[in-house]
């Protein structure tokens, strides 16, 4: 099954911000389990202090890489003869390979020839030959588009990891089971227990919330979002009345969704099958949405 795929997520720490991390592995946790956790960078340098907390926190691994030429990138070698050493090792059934740089072109290439699944993950100035050498690419930026807050693992943030799960099984016209679900949660949150929160069964966690409709198909129970109360015309309407009172009827998108949320704190917008906050508002009549603002039409 792909979900227990043993992949191997090598990190170009010197390539890639720190603030996409989260986003990496959750996004990882829909191919797999990554049984290798690297980060490849030259500790001794300033400028890599703040992944400390990152790999303690994430459980990776960081692998010094001394930098013997200003200005050279110094992990291009040593993830390289790495990936190889894991792919000889026969343990893993495919990698993700974390870097905006071009340099990973024929590694990734070199591990598709060997039958493995290679994801890449950088962000969107990667060049086409890097991208086009994977099995499939993931822009950073899309990843992190729709940043949330992090913390500890509450109910909410349970929440909001099954609803993107279930987004994304949708747009891959795919059902969503409560085994599924289980098994990508726990990916994600390796503390995941419904015990934590009252509960002795995963599915009767799920069935406390209201954003969720679970239904039965034999042996098999299926898990998909409810739908809203409040209609799409009813938010349009409330969208159309902020927009007209906001100076040049224009506003932020973050914080039109605040106002939206403050008006329908119930408001999300998997509940109408989107996954982007800004496609959900550039859909609607009468709007227009550029470089994070949306106006409205005259």
């Amino acid at each position: 099954m792909e979900n227990d795929r043993r992949l191997a997520v090598l990190i170009d720490a010197e390539n890639i911000s720190i603030r996409y991390i989260k986003f990496i592995l959750d996004e990882l946790s829909n191919y797999g389990i990554a049984t290798y956790k690297r980060a490849y960078g030259d500790w001794t340098n300033p400028s890599t202090s703040g992944w400390k907390e990152v790999v303690l926190k994430n459980s990776i691994t960081p692998v010094q890489q001394y930098s013997y030429t200003q200005g050279k990138n110094s992990t291009d070698s040593a993830m390289i003869i790495d990936a190889m050493d894991i792919l000889y090792s026969g343990k893993v059934d495919g990698f993700c390979l974390v870097s905006s740089d071009s340099d990973f072109t024929r590694l990734a290439a070199r591990l598709r020839e060997a039958g493995m699944l290679v994801i890449g993950m950088g962000e969107q100035k990667t060049v086409e030959a890097f991208r086009a050498s994977c099995t499939m690419f993931k822009y950073l930026e899309v990843l992190a588009a729709e940043e949330t807050q992090e913390g500890d693992t509450s109910r909410e943030d349970i929440e909001e990891t099954i609803l993107k799960i279930i987004t994304d099984n949708d747009a891959n016209d795919k059902d969503t089971t409560v085994g599924e679900l289980g098994n990508k949660i726990s990916n994600r949150h390796a503390d995941f227990d419904v015990r934590n929160y009252g509960y002795s069964k995963l599915s009767k966690f799920l069935e406390s919330f209201k954003s969720l409709n679970l239904t039965s198909n034999g042996k098999t129970i299926y898990v998909d979002i409810a739908e809203s109360d409040i209609t799409r015309d009813q938010i349009q309407r409330l969208v159309i009345d902020i927009l007209s009172k906001a100076p040049k009827k224009t506003m932020s998108l973050p914080e039109l969704k605040q106002k939206i949320e403050k008006k329908i704190p119930s408001f999300n917008i998997r509940s109408y099958k989107y996954s982007k906050f800004s496609q959900f508002i550039n859909d609607m009549d009468k709007m227009t949405v550029s470089n994070n603002t949306v106006k409205l039409k005259k």
